[in-house]
């Protein structure tokens, strides 16, 4: 999937951001992402803290096979070689990943960068500057994922759509009740591992994300 410009970039981080569980068995791995990307996950994150290089392959491989198969854009987290080994659209940075202009550098243009700013806009600013396509905020609820995580509230995601050109996404402890609270705010993705892939129907629980009322960015209110 490519991204010729910064705004066909922009507009592909939208709906339910659908982050993958530690699961160590490949084929059940892929049971339960094609069943979120069947309920409407738009945009599919692997995550993997507990695996091995090589199982990180072997599952980022496949994964972007299953991803091109429903047009998604995958997304590696953490590691800039892994996505660019396995033609992913993109990377997400934490605080420890590395420079987001090292990761531009390898990646290219036309690749996906995201960075998680957690609760300080400045963070946000500084990844906007230096090219990021766009800025994660949270937790904004007790996640069972990162219990110890910062907590963040949804003035950030306000101040981050008056002040900024690019996607806001929310992550943290989300459900389909508390998210709309968060879209409201000015959200345009939501970024979601437990209440996904932990539900006893993977399909339906995508589905009522993805129902929900994402804003598209020319809709938000952003300062010129």
């Amino acid at each position: 999937m490519m991204y010729p410009n910064k705004g066909s970039r922009i507009n592909a981080i939208r709906g339910l951001y659908a982050i993958t569980p530690d699961v160590s068995d490949t084929g059940e791995l892929l049971r339960r992402v094609r069943l979120a990307l069947r309920g409407g996950a738009h945009v599919l994150q692997y995550r993997n803290k507990a695996a091995s290089v090589a199982l990180r392959l072997e599952q980022a491989r496949a994964l972007r096979e299953l991803t091109n198969e429903f047009s998604v854009p995958l997304i590696i987290n953490d590691d800039v070689k892994l996505a660019r080994q396995t033609e992913a659209d993109g990377v997400h940075l934490g605080s420890e990943d590395g420079s987001l202009g090292a990761a531009r550098e390898l990646l290219g243009r036309e690749k996906l960068i995201g960075v998680s700013c957690y609760n300080r806009i400045e963070l946000a600013h500084e990844a906007v500057r230096q090219g990021a396509d766009y800025v994660a905020f949270g937790s904004f609820f007790t996640s069972a994922v990162k219990p110890e995580a910062v907590t963040a509230t949804p003035d950030i995601l306000h101040q981050a759509g008056r002040e900024m050109l690019v996607s806001a996404v929310a992550i943290g402890g989300i459900t389909p009740l508390n998210g709309p609270q968060l879209l409201e705010a000015g959200a345009n993705a939501l970024a979601v591992i437990s209440a996904v892939f932990g539900a006893p129907d993977i399909e339906e629980a995508a589905r009522r994300f993805s129902n929900l009322n994402y804003p598209e960015m020319s809709s938000i209110n952003r300062k010129t």
